[in-house]
Formats: C-alpha cells, sequence, structure tokens
C-alpha cells in the first residue's frame, strides 16, 4: 500500500511540473524557436522567393561582408580587453574598501543602468567631435593647438562601447572578488608571501572566473551592438547589426539580411559553445566546482 501511494503522488507532482512547465515552454516557442525558425527560413530565401544559397554565396563571394564581420569581432575583441584592464582595477577597489562605502561607489558603476542609450552615446558625441568639449578645453589649456578626431572613428567608437559595457565587466569581477576568501591572503602572507605576490598568485587565480564570466558577457553583448557604433562611428565603423540595417533600408531584401543575422547568431552559438567546454560555464555562472 505504501509503495502504491508513493507511486501515486510522485506522478501527481510529475503532473504538476508539467503543467507548471508549459506556460514556459509556449513563451520560450513564441519568443524563441518561432522567430529564429523564421529567420532561418527567409535566409534561404532568394530574391525570387524560391529556396536558394545565394545569400550566403554573396558572404562568400564578395569581401566586404568579410570586412564587416572582422570589424565587429575586433571592436568586440577590443572592448572586452579595454573593459578587463579598467573593471578588474575597479572592482578590486570596491571589494576592498569598507560595505559602507561599496554603496556610494557602486552609483558610479550603475548609473549608465539609469540613463537611456542614445543620451548616453550621443553624450559622448558632444565630447568628442571636433568642436566638442574635451577639444575645446584642450586647444584653450595649450595641450594641442589643432582639434583631434576623436568622434566618427574606431576610437570613439570603442570609448563609447568601452562606457557603456564597463558595468558587465565590474559586478561579475565584484561577486567573484566578493567570494574570495580573505583568509588564504593572509594564509600566503604568512607562508613568506610579499603583498604583491599575495595578489598575483593568490588573490588573481581566484578572481578569474570573474574576468571569465565578463568578458563573455561583453564580448557576446559588443557582437549584435548597433547604437553606440552608428552614432560614434560616423559610417566608418560598419558592424553587422549596421549592415543588416543597410540592407533592409537600401534593398529591402529580407533574405540576405536574415543570412547575416544567422551566420552571426551561429558564431556567437559556436563561442559559447566553446566557452562552456574550455572555461565550464557552469562553474563560472554559479559558483558550482
Amino acid at each position: 500500500m505504501n509503495e502504491k501511494l508513493l507511486k501515486t503522488a510522485e506522478r501527481k507532482e510529475q503532473l504538476v511540473l508539467t503543467a507548471l512547465t508549459i506556460p514556459a515552454l509556449i513563451s520560450v516557442t513564441l519568443i524563441i524557436v518561432i522567430p529564429v525558425g523564421w529567420l532561418f527560413s527567409l535566409s534561404f530565401m532568394g530574391k525570387s522567393g524560391d529556396f536558394s544559397f545565394e545569400n550566403y554565396q554573396k558572404m562568400i563571394v564578395y569581401k566586404s561582408y568579410f570586412r564587416v564581420f572582422k570589424t565587429t569581432f575586433n571592436v568586440s575583441f577590443l572592448t572586452t580587453i579595454f573593459c578587463i584592464l579598467l573593471g578588474y582595477p575597479l572592482a578590486y577597489f570596491l571589494s576592498q574598501i569598507p560595505k559602507k562605502l561599496v554603496g556610494i561607489f557602486m552609483i558610479t558603476v550603475l548609473l549608465p543602468f539609469w540613463t537611456s542609450l542614445l543620451v548616453r552615446t550621443y553624450a559622448w558625441l558632444v565630447l568628442l567631435q571636433k568642436k566638442g568639449l574635451i577639444n575645446s578645453y584642450a586647444i584653450e589649456l595649450g595641450i594641442w593647438e589643432t582639434p583631434i578626431k576623436l568622434a566618427h572613428n574606431l576610437n570613439g567608437t570603442l570609448i563609447g562601447m568601452i562606457h557603456i559595457m564597463l558595468p558587465f565587466m565590474v559586478l561579475p569581477l565584484y561577486a567573484a572578488m566578493q567570494r574570495i576568501d580573505r583568509q588564504t591572503i593572509q594564509a600566503a602572507s604568512n607562508l613568506g608571501a610579499n603583498p604583491f605576490q599575495a595578489f598575483w598568485q593568490v588573490f588573481v587565480p581566484l578572481s578569474l572566473p570573474g574576468v571569465a564570466a565578463g568578458s563573455l558577457i561583453v564580448f557576446i553583448l559588443c557582437l549584435g551592438f548597433y547604437v553606440t557604433p552608428a552614432v560614434l562611428g560616423g559610417g566608418k565603423v560598419i558592424m553587422v547589426s549596421m549592415q543588416i540595417t543597410a540592407i533592409l533600408e537600401d534593398q529591402f531584401n529580407w533574405g540576405a539580411a536574415s543570412a547575416l543575422g544567422v551566420v552571426l547568431l551561429v558564431t556567437t552559438f559556436i563561442f559559447l559553445l566553446l566557452a562552456s567546454r574550455l572555461l565550464k560555464l557552469d562553474s563560472i555562472m554559479f559558483g558550482r566546482s
């Protein structure tokens, strides 16, 4: 009797869990599966409306597509590197100060989340353009004589994207550094390590999961970025998202635009798959051993 009751209870529990997952499965299907499937189907649609590989063949034939993808990955990679260089010291500083002061300094990190992306981008344009505030003050102070081109190029794009992406690097780093047991640093000091050795040989390796998580988030977000490169790049920094928009506006070619989106999606998936194998994403994201 007890076994039958247990089996009945297990079946009821499974039915309840299944019923609870149905809304989630429907939402995932409507939001992700159907749009992605529609994107894939459109990518194989030629100009005549028939099934064709011509959209993918163009990417191989025309070098402009290669340049667009090269620019996209270059910008994403450089943004990630600079975010690490700027974000690590900031996260380390936040992890070392008293908790009462963390909230005050954390506001400077979270401030970009509270303002519109477009507003932030145009604010950088006001600062970086030839007659902007930076050039004006620099000329007045005699730092340089003629305006330096800081906007409408790769430099301006990187400055804007680093500012926007920095919180996505700092927050995982800070979380990883907060999990580090301070007694390990003290143990290293007791064993004869100086402060630099204790930091480099103990603290840095233990904080690498935060570096990996932040780098992954920043890099993937940069791959599909549009507003900042479009405004600060001045048409000279063409990323995949901008190329998709140009194809739709100029040619109204949904097939070619979808093919670009599919290639970017597949590339991102491959990158995530490699990262999950090499970096063990479960342990990085969720602290699992």
